[in-house]
């Protein structure tokens, strides 16, 4: 499928269920040189549900990611994948709930061999998976005819295919497992707008189709406002806001969410300017962890770890300024 088609808006794309497909409560991640990445993280993810998770690079969004993963093993915290605990698992177990979640890196290279053509990059997923071998060559050819590669290309290397390409064939490996829940790890940062609207609808099409819930994760707002259902604000390993799309777009409640919409391409609002660089997190602030470069903080904030409380555009927000003080 050509790369250069007329840019297509991306749609929402989730279909909210009622029972949650993945519970996150309270999730802790401290590295040996003091940082503590994730701090606390709680969410829940219902099936067919796109939750965009959105913050600065550095703030723990990929951590988050590789901690459900269970690439990286958290301090403490509860994971439930379809009422299953999945921090208990391991060896097997753990191997066959994998096939159920996947991820979508930023860089398509991570995921497919460099030395392998496509299709044996998937065929190695699906096999460790347990997908019979006969199976195996009629679910490539799906899963590349569904992404809109032609079945020739699964039989090219990664270094010959153009950047929007190799996305479509890391979501076809991703998807050959027919998860339930896709990590979209920076999906489409890489890609010119066109391409990226593409991709994303793309990605739209296999919800409506199998039903799948993504988890994604961006550093633009912009992007993830207009394709999820729940946004989540990370800051320095912390969730400071959460809402709908709309919520956080027309009202937000935390100075950061603000901050981070008026950077946005096109925005049409007031450019705040943070002062500074995010601290260390192995340094973090006292009290909100965002006062150091708030433009409205008090000096409560500098004391006071504020819980994320309801706003009054609808979300929720841990800002004392917008919630413990302004509240009606």
């Amino acid at each position: 499928m050509s790369d250069t088609q007329t840019t297509v808006e991306p749609v929402r794309m989730g279909r909210k269920a009622t029972q949650p497909l993945l519970i996150v409560n309270d999730l802790v991640k401290t590295f040996g040189n003091g940082v503590k990445a994730v701090d606390g993280v709680s969410f829940t993810i219902s099936p067919g549900e796109t939750v965009g998770l959105v913050g600065e690079s550095g703030c723990g969004k990929s951590t988050t990611a590789k901690l459900l993963l269970r690439t990286l093993d958290p301090d403490s915290g509860e994971v439930k994948f379809g009422g299953q605990d999945l921090l208990g698992m391991r060896g097997r177990a753990l191997r066959r709930l994998r096939s159920r979640f996947q991820i979508v890196p930023q860089n398509p290279q991570t995921s497919l061999n460099p030395r392998l053509p496509v299709r044996s990059s998937i065929e190695f997923n699906l096999r460790a998976h347990g997908v019979p071998k006969p199976e195996r060559v009629e679910r490539i050819a799906e899963v590349l005819e569904q992404v809109g590669l032609p079945g020739a290309y699964g039989d090219r290397f990664p270094h010959e295919l153009s950047g929007g390409q190799l996305q479509r064939a890391a979501i076809a490996r991703a998807i050959s497992t027919r998860p339930e829940l896709v990590i979209c790890d920076e999906a489409v940062s890489a890609l010119d707008k066109s391409i990226q609207a593409q991709i994303l609808n793309l990605l739209a099409e296999f919800q409506k189709e199998l039903g799948m819930a993504y988890l994604f994760i961006s550093h633009d707002l912009s992007v993830v406002e207009h394709i999820s259902d729940q946004v989540l604000v990370m800051y320095l390993g912390r969730i400071v806001e959460d809402g709908t799309g709309s919520q956080l777009w027309n009202r937000p409640g935390h100075p950061y969410t603000e901050a981070l919409l008026s950077a946005a391409p096109g925005a049409e609002r007031e450019r705040i300017v943070l002062v500074g660089d995010p601290p260390s997190p192995a340094n973090p602030p006292s009290g909100c962890t965002f006062h150091t470069r708030c433009p409205i903080a008090i000096e409560a904030c500098s004391t006071k770890r504020p819980l994320l409380k309801p706003t009054a555009g609808g979300s929720h927000a841990a800002c004392i300024r917008t919630t413990d003080l302004q509240q009606p």
